[in-house]
């Protein structure tokens, strides 16, 4: 294996060189529904949203993360026009990493379950590979619906089929049990697992798994859904109609639980800024130092957004004992788990 040169890692020791830093568009779909609840990020301007990526294309980012449930199809065919807005050159130095198994009704916008069934997986892709205008996706990641170690290798068999296709170049599972990642790591087309990391908190767990399966990290919420952008307080929330404000995923920003948030924040905000960064910069840069192996997914909306995310690069990680500093005082973050 070659080694990356500097601001850029491998996609897993047989993967390809992609940035440091992906882009994650979860929230350049529009607005979504799933079980009746908003899950989307608000209303979006799609020629707002190509600037965007073509801001972080420009600034280095090799690695764009998308699915087809954002949006029910919206970020893809959004990803799908800027891509196409390049020249073929640049195009190709794009690696597009997309998921399945999350179904959904692109007319009503609404999600509609889960299904890893091998027709569903190749349906699937199909609607992504139409969508994204791309001949091969990059990266087709599981994003739910596997059950049981059986369901998770079915889902393998299946994606190897895609691959042996030419539809597919890698996979990686955004499903991060343990079942699961066992079973995609047996196979040598796995490149990843997606898991969530931030300064409050990641899964030992996935980090010891990828070192010795030889998998990329793909770090998902790494600003802890925008907290860690310094421009929330408890007086000032997402809008309604965005997806934190009624998630059963995270509670960055429920009442009673944000103030708590905003308090651990405040304990290490003059470190994660050490050295000029922003604190959108060190937040990455503190996932950086805390493993060579992840790569964050940080969302963007605009211009401004994209290029603050890659001026990251060019600082690199925190300096270590920084980084131990910050671990240290955030001991009692809730979203640590147990190594």
């Amino acid at each position: 294996m070659t080694t990356p040169v500097a601001g850029t890692r491998r996609l897993g020791e047989r993967g390809p060189e992609v940035s440091a830093l992906g882009v994650g568009t979860w929230a350049l779909g529009g607005p979504f529904t799933v079980d009746g609840r908003d899950a989307g990020w608000g209303e979006v301007d799609d020629d707002v949203s190509i600037a965007a990526l073509h801001a972080a294309f420009d600034a280095g980012v090799t690695l764009v993360d998308s699915a087809a449930l954002y949006g029910c199809g919206h970020s893809e065919r959004v990803v799908g026009r800027a891509l196409t807005a390049l020249p073929p050159a640049r195009r190709d130095q794009v690696v597009v990493a997309t998921k399945f198994g999350n179904t959904m009704d692109e007319e009503t916008r609404t999600g509609t379950g889960q299904d890893v069934s091998r027709a569903s997986v190749r349906a699937e892709c199909a609607g992504s590979l139409r969508r994204l205008g791309v001949e091969a996706i990059g990266l087709f990641q599981l994003h739910g619906g596997a059950g049981s170690p059986a369901q998770a290798e079915d889902v393998v068999a299946t994606l190897t089929e895609l691959i042996d296709e030419g539809s597919v170049l890698a996979f990686g599972t955004a499903q991060d049990e343990p079942y699961v990642v066992e079973a995609f790591a047996a196979s040598p087309h796995c490149r990843s697992i997606q898991s969530q990391a931030n300064v409050f908190g990641w899964d030992p767990a996935v980090l010891d798994a990828a070192h010795r399966h030889g998998l990329a990290v793909l770090a998902r919420s790494p600003l802890a859904m925008g907290l860690l952008s310094g421009k929330y307080t408890a007086e000032r929330r997402p809008a309604p109609g965005d997806v934190r404000l009624d998630t059963p995923w995270w509670d960055y920003f429920d009442e009673g639980a944000m103030q708590d948030w905003l308090a651990r924040l405040d304990r290490v905000r003059e470190l994660l800024t050490v050295g000029g960064r922003s604190l959108v910069q060190g937040s990455l840069a503190y996932l950086w130092a805390l493993d060579p192996v992840v790569v964050p997914l940080p969302g963007i909306r605009t211009p401004a957004q994209a290029v603050e995310n890659a001026g990251a690069l060019a600082q690199g990680p925190l300096p270590a004992d920084v980084a131990d500093e910050v671990t240290r005082l955030l001991a009692d973050s809730p979203g640590r788990r147990a190594a």
